[in-house]
């Protein structure tokens, strides 16, 4: 896909003091104790289907790492990864549906959470009120407001953090953001990024009664009362809001974290506007399969697509600057095929192997030396969730009429017209008369993680928690 310019590239609180009186924080191993080499750390992953996979065999790949409990609601996935891990480790795992009962074990040092994304932040915060370490998968929260909770929470209770952004533990994306950000290549325009995965219908699924084995309560969770579908359970929830946050805030989290390390240090979102639509057909989904999202940083932008229409994933970065753009490695001036190889100094922990990285810094205590730290994780689940906030306060308008959505931004409209080329040409979606929800462009202010004069947007900021699964106000 990528070639060497822009156009043919595109070608709250009841629950606080329920969660401060369910924990002991003091007396776990995990309680600043700098940790040897030859401790047996004991882990809890969180989210076994799926995802949470990954996360069980890195670790039992791992010398004296042990997987002490399996944490999952849906007690139907236990035998398997049970039998899994004490036929790989030796040991049999405690299984439980509630995480909060693993974390009353002073023995305990950490949890890996791979649940869906509306209790990542939640369950990360309950984890550092206990005094455990965290790994937490991306993005680390569903809205800005808890992302930032949890970043407190573990500066509070001085807890080890990473964040499921792997590509912080990527050498070449290391050198590739430096080079970007460094200026020897030229001043930074636009930070590229795509998330494009095949993203088919997911139909229509009916509303009928939990099976007996999913405890469906603790599934929602944070999320409102309602019924259960199987089409929430177990990875369909992406694509409802109440619980996920579409594609950008799925693959695309990966993609918009690299394309914000590029940008120049202390360079903050100041606002962002976002447009698309679920095309191609009708389903359960909510989400769209199809978005384009301009972040400008006053200055250099971040411009972000999903792509679901499609039958081959390409999900990547490149970065433009005044003299060409870098991309694969390499540095390509303007009005050259052949790319130079970037000459820049650049490193990671652990190349290559963040949950490594993540346990070698539980051992030190050494929260600099995490390639993913939570801080860097929020920041860049925060640029997922305005781009979303934007599109969600738009409105449908026709691909007939012309806009002015991106105010006199050139490179901005030639993503759009991309964007069309691939709906009608690529995949032969008839445009006249077809609309995309086109989203409010929005003021950001950085210091208080609020818009700016757009009150019914700072309340997408957070959402009604449900009693007692209630992000606190005090962490």
């Amino acid at each position: 896909m990528p070639r060497h310019n822009r156009r043919e590239f595109l070608k709250r609180s009841a629950a606080a003091g329920f969660a401060a009186a369910a924990f002991t924080i003091s007396g776990t191993k995990s309680s600043g104790k700098v940790l040897g080499a030859n401790d047996t750390l004991r882990i809890a992953v969180v989210g076994i289907k799926g995802r949470g996979q990954a996360h069980l065999g890195a670790y039992l790949d791992m010398k004296d790492v042990q997987v002490a409990y399996l944490v999952d609601p849906d007690s139907r996935l236990f035998a398997d990864s049970s039998d899994k891990v004490h036929k790989l480790a030796g040991n049999t795992p405690q299984c439980v549906q509630d995480l909060r009962k693993a974390l009353e074990d002073k023995n305990l040092d950490a949890v890996s959470i791979a649940t869906p994304n509306h209790s990542h932040s939640l369950l990360s915060i309950w984890a550092c009120q206990a005094g455990k370490d965290v790994y937490v998968e991306k993005p680390c929260s569903h809205n800005v407001y808890e992302g930032r909770k949890l970043v407190e929470a573990a500066r509070k209770y001085d807890r080890i953090v990473q964040h499921g952004t792997q590509s912080r533990s990527s050498l070449q994306w290391a050198k590739e953001t430096a080079a970007a950000r460094g200026g020897k290549y030229g001043k930074l325009l636009i930070s590229y990024g795509i998330a494009s995965k095949p993203r088919s219908s997911i139909g229509i699924k009916p509303f009928q009664a939990p099976p007996k084995e999913l405890d469906f309560n603790l599934w929602l969770g944070p999320a409102s009362e309602q019924a259960y579908s199987e089409n929430y359970v177990h990875y369909n929830w992406h694509w409802f809001w109440e619980f996920g946050n579409g594609e950008i805030g799925n693959q695309g989290v990966h993609q918009m974290d690299i394309a914000r390390w590029a940008m120049p240090d202390g360079a903050v979102p100041k606002s962002v506007v976002s447009l698309g639509g679920r095309f191609g057909y009708q389903d359960q989904g909510q989400t769209p399969n199809t978005q384009l999202t301009v972040i400008d940083f006053g200055g250099p932008k971040i411009v972000f697509e999903v792509r679901g229409l499609v039958k081959k994933g390409n999900s990547t970065n490149c970065f433009y600057t005044e003299l060409g753009v870098i991309r694969d490695g390499k540095f390509f001036p303007k009005g050259k095929k052949e790319g130079e190889t970037l000459d820049v100094d650049a490193r990671v922990n652990h190349p290559g192997k963040p949950f490594e990285n993540f346990i070698d810094c539980v051992r030190s205590r050494r929260r600099g030396d995490l390639n993913a730290e939570i801080l860097e994780g929020h920041l860049s689940s925060l640029l997922c969730h305005i781009g979303n906030l934007s599109y969600r306060l738009g409105k449908d308008v026709p691909f007939s009429r012309e806009n002015k959505a991106f105010g006199d931004d050139k490179a901005a409209y030639e993503y759009f017209d991309s964007m069309k080329e691939h709906l009608g040409k690529t995949n032969n979606l008839k445009l006249d008369g077809l609309d995309y929800h086109l989203g409010r462009s929005l003021v950001f202010d950085s210091k208080t993680e609020k818009f700016v004069g757009d009150g019914e947007a700072d309340k997408l900021l957070t959402r009604p928690y449900r009693a007692p699964f209630v992000v606190p106000e005090a962490v």
